[in-house]
C-alpha cells in the first residue's frame, strides 16, 4: 500500500518531508511539493487506509500545512489521484484501473519526466519518450482519446505497433502500474560532534582531552555507516566571539579516533588559536570506506593513519612546504626540484601532486650522473641485481679549495669536518651551465643557487658555473663546481 502527499503552493519541501518521515522511513520526494510513502505495516498502528490518510492530514494541519492525501495499491495510481482530487482519496488495492479511468490524459504529462528531489545514486527518472517531437498526449488526442481509461482500453499490441515501447509504458501508467519500484530517499546525515565547555580552556593539553571525547563517537558513527573521513574540519569558538577554523585534507579515508586527534592537535600546534576556547566542533566530509587488499609479492605499505601522523609531525617540526617528495622541475637551474605531498603508490613509486619548488637534497638516478659506471652483462636486471648510484646533493654547497693543473682539477681540499680531501685520481668535465643572467640579485645570493620563494617562483639571481665529477685517492667521488664570476669552488654533492 502506497500513499501520496501533495502540499499546497508555498509549502516548504522540508516541512512536508518531515511530516512524511513521521509515518514512514521509505519516502520519495518529487517535484511540485509531492511525496510518495510506503505505508506497509501502518495499519497495526492507525487502522485502515482511511484512518492513516486522516492522521496524515491532521498531522500536516497541526504544522500549519494544507495537503491532499491519496492511498492506493500502487505509487502511480496514488500520484495520479492526489493531483486530481482534493482532500482524502482511498482506493482499494486491485481497483486502481477503475479509479483512474475517468481522469484526464493531461495528468500523464504532469508526472512524466520528473526527477527525485533528494540526491540518491540509485534513483531513476520516470521519463517516457515523446512521439514525433511532441508529447504523446497530443497524438492520443488526435485519436479521439480524452481519459486514462480510454488509453488503458486500447489493445497493447496495436499501441506498440503505432507508438513503440514508449506508448506501452504510457498505457501501463494509465492503468496505475508502477514503472519502477520506490527508491527511498536517504536523509542528509551530518558527521559532526560538538561540545560546549563550562570553562574556557587554553593550550593543547586540555584540548587533547576534548578531542578525545569528540573523536570517539565520531569514529563509531563513521564505522556504523562504513564511511571514512576525507576532510577533517575543526571549529574553535573563542571567548572573543570569533571562530578559529582549520580544515585538514586527509591522504586516504580514515576513521581512527587517535589518528584524527593527533592530526588535529599537530595542525593546531602550528596554527594556534588567538584566545581561549569555549566551544569545540569537529566535523568530517564522509567518503566510502577504504578497502585494503594487500599483495603477496610486494612489501606492505604503512597504514594511512601512521603515514598521515608521521607527515603531520614532520610538518609541525620543519614547517609547511618543507616535507614531501621531490620531483623534477623543467628548468636548467642547478639543484632545482619541486616539493610535493608524499603519497606512496602500490608500486613503491612516490606519487606527488601540488608542486612547490624548494631547496634541499636532490636524488638523481644513475642515468643523470656523469661518472663512469661499470657495464652489466646483457639480460641482467641492473635495478634488481646491481648497485644503484645516486648523487646526494648538499642543502648548501660546501666551500672548497681546488688546485687546477692543465685545466683539470688535481687536488680538492675541504676544511669542513667529515669531508675527504686529497689528490684527484680521475675527473670528468667540465660541464658549463649558465642562466638567469638577467637577474640582478646580490652575489651572496647567487652563491646558493637553489633558493625558491614560498609561492614557487625562482629567485636568487643567475648562475654561471663549470661542473666536474672528481674521484679522490680514497675512493670518494664528489660533484664540484666553479663559480666563474666569483672564481670560487664548491662541493655540490657526493656520489653514494
Amino acid at each position: 500500500m502506497f500513499g501520496a502527499l501533495y502540499a499546497a503552493e508555498g509549502t516548504e519541501r522540508v516541512a512536508s518531508e518531515a511530516v512524511a518521515r513521521e509515518f514512514s522511513p521509505r519516502i520519495e520526494v518529487h517535484a511540485d511539493r509531492e511525496i510518495t510513502l510506503d505505508l506497509s505495516g501502518l495499519s497495526r498502528l492507525f487502522g485502515d487506509a482511511r484512518a492513516i490518510a486522516e492522521e496524515l492530514r491532521r498531522t500536516a494541519a497541526d504544522r500549519g500545512m494544507r495537503v491532499r492525501v491519496a492511498i492506493a495499491g500502487t505509487r502511480a495510481a496514488a500520484r495520479l489521484l492526489v493531483r486530481h482530487r482534493a482532500g482524502i482519496t482511498v482506493v482499494e488495492p486491485g481497483t486502481e484501473a477503475e479509479a483512474l479511468a475517468p481522469l484526464p490524459l493531461a495528468l500523464l504529462d504532469a508526472i512524466a519526466g520528473e526527477k527525485s528531489q533528494i540526491p540518491n545514486p540509485k534513483s531513476q527518472t520516470l521519463k517516457l519518450p515523446t512521439i514525433n517531437h511532441q508529447p504523446p498526449t497530443e497524438t492520443l488526442r488526435r485519436w479521439g482519446l480524452r481519459t486514462l481509461g480510454e488509453l488503458a482500453a486500447l489493445p497493447p499490441d496495436d499501441v506498440a505497433a503505432r507508438l513503440g515501447q514508449g506508448g506501452v509504458e504510457w498505457q501501463r501508467l494509465a492503468r496505475g502500474e508502477d514503472p519502477r519500484p520506490l527508491v527511498p530517499a536517504v536523509p542528509e546525515e551530518r558527521f559532526e560532534q560538538a561540545l560546549d565547555l563550562e570553562w574556557p580552556i587554553e593550550g593543547l593539553e586540555p584540548l587533547s582531552f576534548v578531542f578525545g571525547r569528540l573523536m570517539e563517537p565520531l569514529e563509531a558513527h563513521l564505522a556504523r555507516r562504513d564511511r571514512g573521513a576525507a576532510v577533517l574540519h575543526v571549529r574553535l569558538h573563542l571567548v572573543t566571539r570569533t571562530i578559529h577554523e582549520r580544515s585538514l585534507q586527509l591522504p586516504a579515508p580514515m576513521r581512527d579516533a587517535r589518528a584524527l586527534r593527533t592530526l588535529a592537535l599537530l595542525d593546531l600546534e602550528f596554527h594556534p588559536p588567538a584566545a581561549a576556547i569555549d566551544r569545540v566542533v569537529v566535523a568530517v566530509d564522509p567518503t566510502p570506506g577504504r578497502v585494503v587488499q594487500f599483495s603477496l609479492l610486494t612489501r606492505p605499505l604503512p597504514s594511512p593513519e601512521q603515514l598521515s601522523t608521521l607527515m603531520a609531525r614532520l610538518t609541525a617540526l620543519m614547517g609547511e612546504g618543507r616535507c614531501g617528495s621531490p620531483a623534477l622541475v623543467d628548468t636548467w637551474q642547478p639543484g632545482a626540484f619541486a616539493m610535493q605531498p608524499f603519497a606512496p603508490r602500490d608500486s613503491g613509486v612516490l606519487h606527488c601532486h601540488g608542486p612547490r619548488k624548494h631547496e634541499g637534497t636532490e636524488i638523481k638516478r644513475i642515468e643523470d650522473l656523469r661518472v663512469s659506471v661499470p657495464s652489466w652483462p646483457v639480460g641482467v636486471n641492473v635495478a634488481a641485481n646491481g648497485p644503484v648510484l645516486a648523487l646526494r646533493r648538499f642543502r648548501h654547497p660546501v666551500p672548497a679549495r681546488v688546485t687546477v693543473e692543465e685545466g683539470t682539477p688535481a687536488r680538492v681540499t675541504v676544511d669542513r669536518r667529515g669531508f675527504s680531501s686529497g689528490r684527484v685520481t680521475s675527473a670528468a668535465g667540465p660541464w658549463r651551465t649558465s642562466g638567469g643572467w638577467w637577474e640582478t640579485a646580490p652575489l651572496a645570493h647567487r652563491l646558493v643557487r637553489r633558493r625558491f620563494s614560498e609561492c614557487g617562483s625562482l629567485g636568487g639571481g643567475g648562475w654561471d658555473r663549470d661542473e666536474w665529477d672528481v674521484a679522490l685517492h680514497d675512493g670518494t667521488t664528489y660533484r664540484v663546481f666553479r663559480e666563474r664570476d666569483a672564481d670560487r669552488w664548491f662541493v655540490e654533492g657526493v656520489v653514494d
